[in-house]
């Protein structure tokens, strides 16, 4: 037999996947960024609606902004300016929902990172909880990036196959048709400012609002 072959795994790589996994007990699955809501509605019927939908997130919603947080978190160079940042991000929520959303998701992400890690985290949104994170362990910014977008857009194809008819092929071919977009939003958050954030998702912020009177629901946003 010939010598055993030793598998070279990206350390970063697999921490990021640890990190956006279903299993890091951010509970992700519990929210639906207003999707719920605009099911309800009548807004979104299918399959087509889903991809246009989530387009419109990547191109001037949260799937945009986001990143853009991340990004400025990991430059962050003192707590000052981290805890700016975050202040910038829970503003920039556009509903009661959608920031509780980011901020519980940013609370568990931070309390279990540090429980693991080591490393002190204060309490922060989402995306910037994950930014601060990268900076402490030196993680590959790009790759971070990316892989949160990926994350954040998985999740809600995962959130519509619970609430409309779309099977599992058809939501992972609905992932794979929005890679290149992914990949897009996170390049263009790597050369972004905080002067760049923007939002012009109507629709989904107004749907965001419904949900939070929404008399029966499923999800938690």
């Amino acid at each position: 037999m010939g010598a055993p072959i030793r598998m070279r795994i990206d350390p970063n790589l697999t921490l990021l996947q640890q990190w956006l996994s279903p299993a890091y007990p951010v509970g992700a699955f519990a929210y639906s960024h207003g999707f719920e809501a605009a099911v309800a509605s009548g807004a979104i019927e299918g399959a087509n609606d889903l991809r246009v939908w989530l387009q419109d997130l990547l191109t001037h919603g949260a799937g945009n902004s986001d990143p853009i947080l991340l990004v400025a978190a990991y430059h962050s160079e003192d707590a000052e300016t981290l805890l700016d940042i975050d202040q910038l991000a829970r503003v920039f929520a556009p509903s009661k929902e959608r920031l509780a959303e980011t901020a519980q998701q940013g609370t568990a992400f931070c309390q279990t990172t540090a429980a693991i890690s080591g490393h002190d985290m204060p309490d922060l949104t989402y995306p910037v909880g994950i930014g601060y994170a990268a900076q402490l362990h030196k993680l590959p910014l790009d790759m971070t990036t990316h892989m949160f977008v990926h994350s954040f857009i998985s999740n809600l194809v995962a959130a519509a196959q619970r609430l409309m008819p779309v099977g599992q092929v058809e939501g992972q071919r609905i992932l794979a048709e929005m890679a290149p977009m992914i990949e897009q939003s996170a390049q263009d958050a790597l050369t972004s400012e905080n002067t760049d954030l923007s939002g012009s998702c109507f629709l989904a912020d107004i749907a965001s609002m419904q949900h939070e009177t929404q008399y029966s629901r499923m999800f938690r946003s």
